[in-house]
């Protein structure tokens, strides 16, 4: 066993934290009778303008981000993490154009999180933070960490916007597959 500390990072919004289904749900309120059902917004980079601006209204709401809803895909895995022995970290993004996020995730942190986690990092760039694990599902996140962590594990909640990403160092959890995540995890704790 290692006696250094063993850190897993973990992402909130699609990891840990229902940033989806909450958006979905607020989009459904604002759909007007003659437009297209709104089914998913896993795709950010696509969606009509009208939509686009809709979501930055929704999302730049004071108290949005810290009434997400828990994600079970990265709960499971916390806990995972947290069995084995990880210090627990959270590594989230903070969205640029919404500064009130910033502090609505600490409070997200401190409601959901309190005793799983020994800190929060708010970044604009996730490969500047050391971790021995990070549990994120976006794939330009996951490569920007990797691209300075040759030998780092990455698990990844899969969801329709990640299925198709492959890469060496990541193991895709999609609740059917505990047992695998927990030897890669068990491996990467142990690893000297």
């Amino acid at each position: 066993m290692n006696p250094h500390p063993q850190i897993a990072l973990f992402d909130l919004d699609g990891t840990l934290a229902d940033y989806d289904g909450q958006l979905l749900l607020d989009l459904k309120k604002l759909h007007s009778y003659w437009e297209p059902e709104v089914e998913e917004v896993f795709n950010y980079m696509h969606m009509p303008s009208y939509l686009e601006a809709r979501r930055q209204m929704i999302t730049k709401q004071v108290g949005w981000w810290s009434k997400l809803n828990r994600l079970r895909l990265g709960w499971d895995i916390l806990d995972a993490c947290k069995i084995i022995g990880f210090n627990i970290s959270i590594l989230t993004k903070g969205p640029s154009s919404k500064s009130h996020a910033w502090s609505e995730k600490i409070d997200w942190c401190n409601t959901h999180l309190k005793d799983y986690i020994d800190g929060v990092t708010i970044t604009h760039n996730k490969g500047l933070v050391y971790g021995r694990v990070l549990v994120d599902d976006f794939p330009e996140y996951i490569l920007n960490w990797l691209e300075y962590r040759p030998r780092g594990l990455v698990i990844m909640p899969v969801n329709k916007r990640n299925i198709s990403f492959n890469h060496p160092n990541v193991i895709k959890y999609n609740g059917m597959n505990l047992e695998e995540v927990d030897k890669k995890l068990l491996e990467a704790y142990n690893r000297d």
